[in-house]
């Protein structure tokens, strides 16, 4: 399977297997999957949205870590904590400047 395909079916997946489409479960869910699945929430929780105001860096990361084991892979969720001084900065950097991306706390 090609890794953007990869992505596309797996990133909904939940490490308990209560995701969609499949309910994948674990490490079942391809770590392409897993990866994005959480740069997607937390990118989706710092952003403005026409329904909610962007949360900061440190909000999104309590939730993301909240769900940790859950949600999200726990290995995972540690590596991105870890690396989150430099996920903010890549986000600035790139961000689309109508995009209203929420400033770290």
């Amino acid at each position: 399977m090609l890794s953007a395909q990869s992505i596309a079916l797996t990133h909904h997946e939940k490490w308990d297997g209560t995701g969609y489409p499949h309910n994948i479960k674990g490490e079942g869910i391809p770590l392409f999957g897993r990866i994005v699945g959480i740069c997607d929430v937390f990118d989706a929780l710092i952003s403005n949205r026409p329904y909610k105001k962007a949360w900061t860096s440190s909000e999104a990361m309590i939730e993301i870590d909240s769900k940790s084991g859950e949600h999200f892979d726990p290995y995972l969720v540690g590596v991105f904590k870890k690396n989150l001084p430099e996920i903010v900065n890549i986000s600035r950097t790139f961000a689309d400047e109508s995009a209203n991306v929420a400033t770290p706390n």
